[in-house]
Order: structure tokens, then C-alpha cells, then sequence
């Protein structure tokens, strides 16, 4: 069974680092792109950033480009995700995702409030 389990939102202040975990199972990790989605109350579902199945490629939008850091440890089969200058426009729920479509697990909730 396919697992994936965010973890390590919080509230935290504008201008904030937090430092997102996922941790993988049921499926070959490392044989697979991985992807952060974020969805803010009331709105769709938008992309974070996307790694490749090695961990040399990344990939974001404008919105978190320079600020967030997609990475991954294939031997321990978890994906990070490093937010830093953190904007109340940050606040929603993360979701790692297996490539840029496939299934999505359990989020963590990140409210970046003062």
C-alpha cells in the first residue's frame, strides 16, 4: 500500500523558516519524481516544487522560487521541503505527491501568522 505522510507545519512568523518532511512507502521511492502541492483555504491545489528521481533537478513556481528548496534522501525514502522567508500567503496544507499527478498523501498544515 502506497504511503506517503507529511510532516512538520506549524504556526510560525512572517519571515520564518519551517522545514517540511515526507516520509515514502509501498512504492520505489527512487525510481520516481517527487512533488510538493500546497492548497490554501477555498482555493485549488498549487504546485510547490518537483524534484527528480535523483535529486539533481528541481523545479518551482515564481511564487516560492529563491525561498523554498526541494530535496530528498533516497536511502531513507523521505522527501524535505525547506521554507524559508515565509509569507502569510504560505498558509495551507502541503502535500507530497508522487510525480506531477500521481497520488497524494496526508498533509501538514503551515499557518505563517504574527
Amino acid at each position: 500500500e502506497v504511503q506517503l505522510q507529511a510532516s512538520g507545519g506549524g504556526l510560525v512568523q512572517p519571515g520564518g523558516s519551517l522545514r517540511l518532511s515526507c516520509a515514502a512507502s509501498g512504492f520505489t521511492f527512487s525510481s520516481n519524481a517527487m512533488t510538493w502541492v500546497r492548497q490554501a483555504p477555498g482555493k485549488e491545489f498549487e504546485w510547490v516544487a518537483t524534484i527528480d528521481k535523483a535529486g539533481s533537478i528541481t523545479t518551482y513556481p515564481d511564487s516560492v522560487e529563491g525561498r523554498f528548496t526541494i530535496a530528498r534522501d533516497n536511502a531513507k525514502n523521505e522527501l524535505y521541503l525547506q521554507m524559508n522567508s515565509l509569507k502569510p500567503e504560505d498558509t495551507a496544507v502541503y502535500y507530497c505527491q508522487i510525480g506531477l499527478n500521481g497520488r497524494r498523501g496526508q498533509g501538514t498544515l503551515v499557518t505563517v501568522s504574527s
